[in-house]
Formats: structure tokens, C-alpha cells, sequence
């Protein structure tokens, strides 16, 4: 008679995984925050500085979600700091000589972003150049049509309503209904989840277990929305990124683009034999990426009230920490968007508190890349040891 076999299935190993990855991430984030709120002395966890935070964290956080589909593809953007600074110029030229309407200018932005991210796309898809080096390239060309466009000028200033994206705050009680809007989702869509999984006679989890674990997201919820409506609001930018990742987090998990992206991450060669159609679900993800960029440069230029020659330098390598920080595997096949959302965060309290601290510029560079560097070896070292087992 055989003995039952105690080892965990693979699938279970892996959702163990990712938990422990995610509770791990979070648990940095709480440490980071609690560090800097000791050494600034209660300053940093301030309403105010809570709502400067949400809102610089905000182009970065853009920028990853779209690099986060990027990298599961496979591929690297390079060229998406350079992207969003040329957008947010186009935006600020079209306005400040041209006397364009805001509502139009954010349009033309996001769709030369689009257009330019077709146009990289093409190069990686159907030319099979590298897309280390197309976006290379693109970070270079981008950056001198800026330039050339913008005369070397610093554009500005821009009118009220395109000022108000990046400057702005929901009313008290708006920010109130959404927050308490969102924690009732999270107990429909845990519910909704748990009877589906009945009815198809799947193992379900303990209720307490559940609805204990959709309260606890619910608490920091609606204790962060208190904190920052006890300054002026939710920040709008802040709204704009939840709106972007829940977007984003149903492409990639409820579509079938979104579950191609990952299988051609995972291996390539067998999605092709799936009949997955590579090269249009990579120009695809190029395109998402552009558009993006060009939502990143518009809340860049509203929230400087300018655009300048040197906007969205080096926000490529925070967008790519971000994501490698927050679990996307640099070699493809595995990320999720919440996990980029909160490197973001990380990256900016980093930036905030160590300014907070008057901490000299150049510590905030060696400290993000030791992150990154410790973020991509245990990256590595996980991964080797799930080809081990």
C-alpha cells in the first residue's frame, strides 16, 4: 500500500510564494515608514507629508504599472522617462504658444505617447531589434525632439484647469464615499469569489480566515483616507494612479491579452505553439506603455506648472526599480501591478524621508541602488530555489 505523499502541490508552493512576497514587501513598507517617522519626529507620518508623498509618488507609480506588463512580456523600456518628459512638453507647447484647450492637450499627449510606443513596439516585435536597444535609442531621440521642440526653453506658465490635475484634492466627503465604496467591493468581490469556488465544487477558504483578511485591508484604507482628508483631500494624481492600477490589474488577471503576456514571458517558444500571436501582444504592450508615459508627462507638467528640458530624467530606472521591488522578475513571466505600486511608494518615501532628514542627494542614489541590487538578488535566489524543488 503506498504512503501518501506530503509534499504540497506546485500550484500551492507558488501561492505561498507570492504571499510570503507580498506580506515581505509590505512589511518593508511599514518598517520604512515607522523608521523615518521616528527619526523626523512623528513629521513624516503628517497629513501633509502623507499627501505630498501620494502625490509624488504618482508619475513613477504610472510608469510602473505600464514597465510592469512590459517586463512580464520579457522586455525593457528604457526610453519612458525620456517619453513622458517629450509628452508633457508637447502638452505644455500646445497650451502655452498655442493656446490649446486642456482637455485637448492631455489627449494629443497620450496619444503621441501611444504612437511613439507603436512605433518602438514595431522595432522589437516585427524588426526583432532588442528592446534594451530600441529603447535606448528612443530615450536619446526623445530627449533631442524635446529639446528641439521646446527651443531649450522652460515652457510655462499653464492654465488653471491643467493645473489642477496634478494640484488638486477630492472634497472631504467624496473622498469619504470612495474609500468606503472600496472596502465594500473588496467584500462583494471576496464573496462573489468564495461561492464561485463552491459552485464548481473547489476547496474554499475559512470564512473568518477570509473576511478577517479583507479587514485588515480595510483598515489602512480608511485610516489613510482620514489622514489625508485631515489636510486638504485625497490628492486627484492619487485617484488617477487607483484608477490606472485597477484598470490594469483586470487587464492582466481577467483578460486573455493580460494571460497571453504572462505565458510569453514564461516561455516564449511554447506560447507560440499555443497559437499566442507574439508580435502583436508585444507591439501591444508597447503601446499601453507609450500611452502611459504620456499620462506620467502630463501629471509631471501640471504638478511643476512648467515643462523643461530635464523633466523625466532617470524616472525610467525608478520606474524599473519599483517593479523589480515589487516582485516583477526580470527575467519575465511573473509581476503583478499592486506589487509596482507599492515599490513606487517605497522608492518615493525613500526620496521623501531622506529629504525630510536633510540627507545629502547623493545617499538617496546609493541607497535606491543597493535596493534594487538586493531586490534583484532575491529575485534570484527565489527563483533558483523553485527550480530546485
Amino acid at each position: 500500500m503506498s504512503q501518501p505523499s506530503t509534499e504540497q502541490p506546485a500550484e500551492k508552493k507558488l501561492s505561498f510564494k507570492f504571499n510570503a512576497q507580498s506580506y515581505a514587501l509590505i512589511v518593508a513598507l511599514i518598517l520604512i515608514v515607522l523608521i523615518f517617522g521616528i527619526l523626523t519626529g512623528g513629521e513624516f507620518l503628517s497629513s501633509r507629508n502623507l499627501s505630498n508623498l501620494f502625490t509624488q509618488m504618482t508619475v513613477i507609480a504610472v510608469l510602473a504599472i505600464g514597465m510592469t506588463l512590459v517586463i512580464v512580456a520579457g522586455h525593457i523600456d528604457l526610453s519612458v522617462g525620456s517619453l513622458a518628459g517629450l509628452t508633457g512638453g508637447i502638452a505644455a507647447i500646445l497650451q502655452v504658444w498655442f493656446g490649446w484647450d486642456t482637455v485637448w492637450v492631455v489627449l494629443a499627449a497620450i496619444v503621441v505617447g501611444a504612437l511613439l510606443g507603436l512605433w518602438q513596439g514595431w522595432w522589437v516585435a516585427y524588426r526583432a531589434v532588442p528592446a534594451f536597444i530600441v529603447t535606448l535609442g528612443g530615450m536619446l531621440i526623445f530627449r533631442g525632439i524635446l529639446i528641439g521642440i521646446s527651443k531649450g526653453q522652460t515652457v510655462a506658465p499653464l492654465n488653471e484647469g491643467f493645473r489642477a490635475i496634478a494640484n488638486s484634492q477630492l472634497p472631504y466627503a467624496i473622498g469619504y464615499i470612495m474609500a468606503i465604496a472600496g472596502v465594500i467591493l473588496l467584500f462583494i468581490s471576496a464573496w462573489r469569489n468564495q461561492n464561485k469556488r463552491q459552485q464548481l465544487g473547489l476547496l474554499t477558504v475559512n470564512p473568518a480566515k477570509l473576511y478577517g483578511k479583507y479587514t485588515l485591508y480595510a483598515i489602512p484604507i480608511l485610516l489613510l483616507t482620514y489622514m489625508l482628508n485631515r489636510y486638504n483631500g485625497i490628492p486627484v494624481p492619487f485617484i488617477i494612479v487607483i484608477f490606472f492600477g485597477g484598470l490594469f490589474i483586470f487587464i492582466s488577471n481577467k483578460t486573455s491579452f493580460g494571460r497571453y503576456i504572462y505565458a510569453i514571458g514564461g516561455n516564449e517558444e511554447a506560447a507560440a505553439l499555443s497559437g499566442i500571436n507574439i508580435k502583436r501582444n508585444t507591439l501591444s504592450v508597447f503601446v499601453l506603455m507609450g500611452a502611459l508615459a504620456g499620462v506620467a508627462g502630463v501629471i509631471l507638467t501640471s504638478r511643476l506648472n512648467a515643462a523643461s528640458v530635464s523633466a523625466g530624467e532617470m524616472y525610467e530606472l525608478d520606474a524599473i526599480a519599483a517593479c523589480v521591488i515589487g516582485g516583477t522578475s526580470l527575467m519575465g513571466g511573473r509581476g503583478n501591478i499592486v506589487g509596482a505600486i507599492i515599490g513606487a511608494l517605497i522608492m518615493t518615501s525613500i526620496d521623501n524621508g531622506m529629504s525630510m532628514m536633510n540627507i545629502e542627494t547623493f545617499w538617496q542614489s546609493i541607497v535606491k541602488g543597493l535596493i534594487l541590487i538586493v531586490a534583484v538578488w532575491i529575485d534570484i535566489s527565489s527563483k533558483k530555489q523553485t527550480s530546485v524543488a
